[in-house]
C-alpha cells in the first residue's frame, strides 16, 4: 500500500504545473525515467511478454514475404491515413493512392496532401536512420517533411515553437485549455533530455521505453502543429532503429484512433497523477492488438499473391511473364494505367491494353475512373486487405 509520502512523490513523478507570468499554469515535465521507477509486475509484466512475442511474430511474417519492401509501403500508407485521421483529416487510403497516381478528382479531399506528406516524412526518416540516430535533429527534419506545403506549412516546419501552445476544444482560450505544455523557452531543454533518455542504454525494456518516449514527446509538444503525428512516427522509427521490426509495418495509430478518448485520457493521467503504469499497459495492449492484425494481413497478402500468380499462369498463356511483372509492380503502386503497363513491359500500346483487359477479366485489376481515355485500374483485392481490421484479431 502506498504511504502518503509515496503518493505525494508519485503525483509529481511526471512533472508539475507551474504558474506563468500571464496567469496560466504550464506543465513542466520531469526528465525520464520516472521516479519512483516503473513497477513492472503483474499485468504489465504479462503484457510486456505478450507484446514482445506479437512483434516477433509480425517481424517474422513480413520477412517471409517475397521482397518485403514492396509490401511495407502499404503498411506505411495505412499508418499515415490513420494517424492523420486522429488529427481530423478525412482522406482515405484510396484517396492517397489516387493522389500518388496523380489522379485529379473534384471529390478528392483537400487534406490528402497532409497524408501524402506523412508517407514522405516516414520514408525520409527511415532512410536517414542509416546515418542519423533518432534525435532532435531527425525529429526536426521529419517535422519539416510532414508540414511541407500542407495545412501547417505556415507554422514553422522543422522549427521548435517560440510561442506558447495549448490543447483544448477548438477555439478555446489559453486560460481555458485542457493542457498547457511547457513554455517555449524550455522546449529545447526538455527535448534534449528526451534525446539523452533515448540514447542512454538502460535495463528498461525497449517497448516500455518507447511508450514513455511517445508520452513525453506529446507532453513537451515542441511544435506549433503536427506534434501528434510526429510523436506517433517516433514509435515506428525507434522500433526500426533497434531492429525490433525490420520494416515499418506496425500501424499503431489504428489502436489509438479506435480508443481515441482513452488514448488522450491516459496521456493526461500521466501528467496529472504520474500514472505511467496504466498508460504503458494501454500502449502494450495496442502493440499486441495491432501486431496481430498486421501479421494476419501479411498472411493474407502471401495467400492472395499465390492465388493471383496461379490465375495468371493458368489464363494468360504466353503473356504470363508480363502479367507477373505487372502483378509485382502493383504491390508497390496499386493503381496503374495502360501507358504505365506499356512502359513497364516495354511493348506496344495495343499489347499493353490487351494485357490490362485480360487482368481485369481475371479479377486482378478493376477499372475505377469511368473514363474513355486515361483510364486507371486498381489492384482492389490487395488494397482491400488494408481497409479494415480483420475479423477476430482484436476487440
Amino acid at each position: 500500500m502506498d504511504t502518503p509520502q509515496s503518493q505525494s512523490a508519485r503525483s509529481f513523478r511526471s512533472g508539475r504545473y507551474v504558474a506563468q507570468s500571464l496567469g496560466y499554469r504550464a506543465f513542466i515535465p520531469s526528465a525520464l525515467p520516472p521516479s519512483p521507477p516503473i513497477q513492472i509486475s503483474g499485468e504489465l509484466q504479462a503484457l510486456l511478454s505478450e507484446a514482445d512475442r506479437a512483434l516477433g511474430r509480425l517481424d517474422g511474417s513480413i520477412l517471409t514475404l517475397p521482397n518485403p519492401d514492396l509490401f511495407a509501403l502499404m503498411y506505411v500508407r495505412k499508418e499515415a491515413v490513420l494517424s492523420s485521421q486522429i488529427e481530423g483529416t478525412q482522406s482515405s487510403l484510396q484517396d492517397v493512392l489516387a493522389a500518388e497516381a496523380e489522379i485529379l478528382s473534384p471529390d478528392q479531399p483537400k487534406d490528402v496532401d497532409e497524408v501524402v506528406n506523412y508517407v514522405r516524412a516516414m520514408k525520409h526518416g527511415l532512410g536517414r536512420l542509416a546515418e542519423l540516430p533518432v534525435s532532435v535533429r531527425l525529429i526536426r527534419e521529419i517535422h519539416a517533411e510532414l508540414l511541407r506545403g500542407g495545412r501547417g506549412s505556415q507554422l514553422a516546419p522543422g522549427e521548435l515553437r517560440t510561442t506558447q501552445n495549448w490543447i483544448g476544444p477548438r477555439g478555446c482560450a489559453l486560460n481555458d485549455a485542457a493542457f498547457v505544455p511547457p513554455p517555449p523557452h524550455e522546449v529545447a531543454q526538455h527535448l534534449g533530455e528526451l534525446e539523452s533518455f533515448i540514447r542512454t542504454d538502460t535495463a528498461l525494456a525497449l517497448l516500455l521505453k518507447i511508450g514513455m518516449v511517445h508520452a513525453q514527446f506529446e507532453t513537451i509538444h515542441p511544435f506549433l502543429d503536427g506534434n501528434g503525428r510526429v510523436g506517433r512516427l517516433l514509435i515506428t522509427f525507434l522500433l526500426c532503429e533497434r531492429e525490433v521490426l525490420h520494416k515499418p509495418v506496425l500501424y499503431l495509430s489504428h489502436y489509438f484512433k479506435r480508443h481515441r478518448q482513452a488514448y488522450y485520457d491516459h496521456l493526461q493521467a500521466v501528467r496529472d497523477t504520474g500514472a505511467w503504469e496504466p498508460w504503458l499497459a494501454f500502449f502494450l495492449r495496442g502493440v499486441v492488438d495491432v501486431s496481430g492484425q498486421a501479421t494476419e494481413t501479411a498472411r493474407r497478402i502471401l495467400r492472395l499473391r499465390e492465388d493471383h500468380r496461379q490465375t495468371i499462369a493458368e489464363n494468360l498463356g504466353r503473356a504470363a511473364g508480363n502479367g507477373h511483372r505487372v502483378l509485382e509492380h502493383l504491390y508497390l503502386h496499386p493503381i496503374i494505367s495502360v501507358n504505365e503497363v506499356q512502359r513497364l513491359i516495354g511493348t506496344t500500346y495495343p499489347t499493353a491494353n490487351n494485357l490490362v483487359a485480360r487482368l481485369v477479366n481475371c479479377g486482378i485489376l478493376d477499372e475505377f475512373t469511368a473514363r474513355s481515355r486515361n483510364r486507371r485500374f486498381i489492384h482492389r483485392s490487395y488494397v482491400n486487405l488494408f481497409l479494415d481490421p480483420e475479423p477476430g484479431t482484436g476487440p
